[in-house]
């Protein structure tokens, strides 16, 4: 992975930042995901970075991301 590593994401829990990382990484984005504690319930906020050069992309793909999450049902 490149050395500048860019925060894209925060999320509040390590599970989040998986499904994050899941949805990047098959966009073809590589993730690096820190935090979320080291507890059996892995509590905790996580960071979710990417390599400066896909920051752009990686942006892009979590705001559609947001507004699919948004969408109400039916739509």
């Amino acid at each position: 992975m490149a050395r500048d590593l860019v925060r894209v994401l925060s999320t509040p829990s390590i599970l989040e930042g998986e499904i994050v990382k899941s949805r990047l990484e098959d966009e073809g984005i590589p993730v690096l995901l820190k935090g979320g504690g080291l507890d059996p319930y892995a509590a905790g906020t996580a960071h979710v970075f990417v390599p400066a050069d896909y920051e752009v992309q990686a942006r892009l793909v979590l705001e559609s991301i947001g507004e699919r999450a948004e969408e109400p049902e039916g739509s």
